[in-house]
């Protein structure tokens, strides 16, 4: 019998993909978990494997068509199971769409949930800003008593999966009822920038390339590549951060002659246990120490409610670049991890966000981000926000400089650093005395490890 499969729901917040290549063809026998397609999405590139085991019967779709979340996009023939066991069986795979969910709830579960719609103080886990606390804000009984929603299971999952009241939302399903691309809805409307009253808000237009008055005319002499996924996806984050963030930018240079020599002591003895240990680690320690002593770092600015919310964990990003574009694997509580331990998942997650097997949760949640331009030979730079970040820091080139200690020139392993951080909420003072704590740490190793 037939068995449609439905693109699944690869990630929060993701709800659509483009298809790169298929790995089986029309007629191919396959067995459940055997990878159907190659998927480009705003973050990764995955294949999606079968649920089923049969012989392929369609493939919906070519290289290079986007493919929505619920669409049908693999038929299976399912040999020894009848058409209605075959369709309920997609409720096994996380494409279960609101109308298959529908159909699923009876009068009593629609009753269950209207009744428990209006539970507050559930604690939500969200890859984007964490919400804002409501300790000590009162709900007015009334009202969560007689609130009630219609809602799925799906998209009540969702809803709490992104940090939204699903009180708040308006429902388009049957009698109301609020489906999953209404939390969509209220998410976009919710990382909309906000406008203050009387101001207009205006879309930035988007530009067209144009050719300039002395260029060729001939189009034989250009050439256009359309954007991929993730190369659209960067553009669309880097320019959220830089236009809803005043980026300021501090820049010093480190003498860290002290910490090479510590670093090549033990280089070699932990290669033997294929550690490679790098500068990385140390200034991950580093910058934790400024996070913790100056925590506006460690923060994001909740335009909407007016609050600066500060984070008591502290996710790494770890900025890498890749064939596909750049991308941000997280270290996460990298403050309980030791200078090995660093040195060991620094190495994991880059190798593999450059072959493009990292999940896309270790994209998600990072407080804090460090990018090292300087290993590909840059010096200084002006890195961009991780928006909803509040800072990040540049490591440029590590050279030997003439520098002056004691009243003597000598020969010094320098590092240079530009650290970028929202000014809306940090201070040109707060930015030259994060820098200080690093140069204070990293100019001496001993005192890194007795405050780490």
């Amino acid at each position: 019998m037939r068995f449609e499969f439905k693109f699944p729901d690869v990630g929060e917040g993701i709800h659509e993909g483009t298809i790169v290549k298929w790995l089986v063809d029309i007629g191919d026998n396959i067995k459940e978990g055997d990878s159907l397609v190659e998927v480009e999405t705003d973050k990764v590139t995955t294949e999606i494997p079968s649920p089923r085991t049969g012989k392929v019967l369609e493939l919906k779709g070519d290289a290079g068509d986007i493919i929505h979340v619920g669409n049908v996009f693999v038929v299976i023939e399912i040999e020894g199971e009848d058409s209605e066991k075959s369709s309920d069986s997609q409720g096994i795979s996380d494409s279960i769409d609101e109308e298959d969910k529908k159909k699923e709830l009876d009068e009593k579960e629609e009753v269950v949930e209207e009744e428990t719609a209006g539970v507050v103080g559930e604690v939500v886990a969200s890859s984007e800003e964490i919400p804002p606390s409501t300790e000590g804000i009162e709900s007015p009984k009334e009202d969560i008593q007689t609130k009630k929603v219609l809602a799925t299971p799906v998209a009540r999952a969702m809803a709490k999966d992104l940090g939204i009241d699903i009180n708040t939302v308006e429902g388009t399903g049957p009698n109301g009822r609020v489906m999953k691309e209404d939390i969509r809805r209220a998410k976009e409307e919710h990382l909309k920038p906000k406008v203050k009253e009387g101001l207009e808000n205006r879309e930035r237009p988007k530009t067209k390339a144009l050719v300039l008055e002395g260029s060729p005319e001939s189009e034989d002499l250009y050439e256009r590549i359309p954007l991929t996924r993730i190369r659209k996806t960067i553009a669309e984050k880097m320019s959220e951060s830089r236009f809803t963030i005043p980026h300021t930018t501090a820049m010093d240079e480190i003498d860290i002659s002290k910490l090479d020599k510590f670093r090549k002591t033990y280089k070699e003895i932990l290669k033997e246990e294929d550690i490679h240990l790098t500068y990385l680690p140390f200034i991950i320690k580093a910058v934790i120490r400024g996070l913790k002593q100056l925590p506006e770092f460690n923060s994001s600015l909740d335009e909407l409610n007016e609050e600066l919310v500060l984070k008591h964990f502290y996710n790494i990003g770890i900025a890498t670049d890749t064939e596909r574009g750049l991308m941000v694997p997280v270290i996460r509580n990298a403050d309980k991890k030791s200078i090995v331990e660093l040195a060991k998942e620094i190495s994991d997650i880059s190798t593999r966000a450059k072959n493009n097997e990292i999940d896309l949760e270790e994209l998600r949640g990072g407080t804090f981000t460090i990018t090292n331009y300087g290993s590909i030979g840059g010096y200084f730079g002006i890195p961009i926000i991780n928006h909803p970040e509040a800072a990040i820091l540049g490591l440029g080139r590590v050279v030997e400089k003439p520098i002056v200690k004691d009243g003597e020139i000598i020969i010094g392993k320098v590092l240079p650093v530009s650290l970028s951080y929202d000014h809306r909420t940090i201070d040109g003072a707060s930015g030259a005395r994060f820098i200080n704590i690093l140069k204070d740490l990293l100019m001496n190793p001993d005192m890194l490890f007795l405050k780490s």
